[in-house]
């Protein structure tokens, strides 16, 4: 039997590629220092695992939980937004449960728009969205994101076209892949926009926790009006080092809150109910977890900027998330660039095409190794001359 036409029609799935090639060249008996991935390398803080045991040794977790999930993980996620950034949601109408944020961010387009319906989308910007745009029958524009303008997406540029044609817009601060961080009056700007042309806002808040320099990243929710024209979607898998747990929400908008339940409710019965407790115990206990993991980030960010200016490779710190966007030697492409650190060096980056057509001429690094395995690889770069 042959796969649908949908499936078909998918793109190509960017990270399993390269997870795949550096597993061959791994058993191949090779030394790869993989910078290319967005795994984070640190284990969930003990408290949390204890959560998790304690409530999976309980026989009430043992059932379905209800449909959109348990009211302590949606109050959870309402007291945390309250305490981290002074926004008010309501636990009832304004939050919804997601299997992660990826989940959220691919089953959008399917709740909220129809066949032929318009999007605006960063370039470049996290893969996956595409693949909400495919299941969904969709179409994109792009927006690009320049170093000239800190990365943020020029409304300027935008068609009244463009404008009027577009349902949705994504955006996604702390930027992956760039790193860039974005300010409340360029929310504040978005909020204006979408009111003008009637476009819904989701925001990917997925490295809301990590920004360095003593600056907090900022959420959408924060701009007045927000609520009025969008949701943001937040992960456990980052802040909390919770990334094979699955586990997320989606704050804001009611009407689309209603919809992502709706879709939820003909897809799944929500999470493991002892899930939804250790998240609770991560969103409302000590952040001291949290704050211990940022200073990890930022100081290996450091010692990435250090050893990279010490060889001639004049690049730009990030501001937020645990990647930094760096430029490819004049002559190389993006491609060209990350399979000769591959080949030659035993290094493996993210070409940056795999973003978007506007993150030709730079890779992805994540800082996702420890600072000597970070501090070797920029060594195995220098070794190839290409900054001499």
């Amino acid at each position: 039997m042959d796969v649908s036409n949908r499936l078909k029609n998918l793109p190509d799935q960017f990270f399993a590629a390269l997870a795949g090639k550096v597993a061959d060249a791994t058993r191949q008996g090779r030394d790869i220092i993989n910078l290319g991935q967005g795994n984070p390398d640190q284990p969930t803080p003990p408290h949390i695992v204890k959560a998790l045991q304690e409530a999976a040794e309980d026989p009430k977790t043992h059932k379905y939980s209800p449909f959109s999930g348990t009211p302590e993980l949606k109050q959870a996620a309402a007291d945390f937004y309250k305490r981290e950034y002074d926004v008010t949601i309501d636990p009832h109408t304004e939050v919804a449960i997601l299997f992660g944020a990826k989940i959220g961010l691919v089953e959008l387009p399917l709740a909220l728009m129809n066949e032929g319906d318009a999007m605006l989308l960063p370039d470049p910007g996290y893969p996956d969205y595409l693949s909400g745009v495919s299941l969904a029958d969709v179409t994109y524009e792009t927006m690009p994101l320049l170093e000239e303008n800190l990365f943020l997406p020029d409304y300027g540029l935008l068609t009244d076209e463009q404008k009027n044609r577009a349902k949705l817009m994504y955006l996604n601060y702390p930027n992956n892949p760039t790193g860039a961080t974005a300010s409340i009056e360029f929310f504040k700007e978005t909020v204006s926009l979408a009111k003008s042309a009637d476009i819904g806002i989701v925001h990917d808040f997925a490295y809301g926790a990590i920004g360095f320099d003593d600056e907090k990243p900022v959420s959408f929710l924060q701009a007045d009006g927000a609520k009025q024209v969008g949701i943001e979607l937040y992960t456990l898998s980052k802040t909390y080092n919770m990334a094979g747990w699955r586990v997320g929400f989606a704050v804001g908008n009611t009407k689309m809150i209603e919809a992502i339940n709706l879709l939820q409710d003909h897809l799944f019965v929500s999470l493991f109910p002892a899930v939804q407790e250790a998240a609770v115990t991560a969103l409302t206990s000590s952040q001291t977890c949290v704050d211990e993991l940022v200073a990890l980030y930022e100081s290996r960010r450091n010692v990435l900027v250090t050893e990279c200016e010490r060889i001639g490779w004049n690049i730009k710190a990030p501001t937020g998330s645990f990647f930094a966007w760096l430029p490819v030697p004049e002559g190389y492409t993006s491609e060209g660039f990350a399979d000769l650190l591959f080949e030659k060096a035993d290094v493996a980056v993210a070409a940056g095409n795999g973003f978007g057509k506007h993150g030709e001429g730079y890779i992805r690094v994540g800082l996702l190794v420890d600072e000597e395995r970070l501090k070797e690889a920029v060594r195995r770069i220098e070794a190839l001359g290409v900054f001499a």
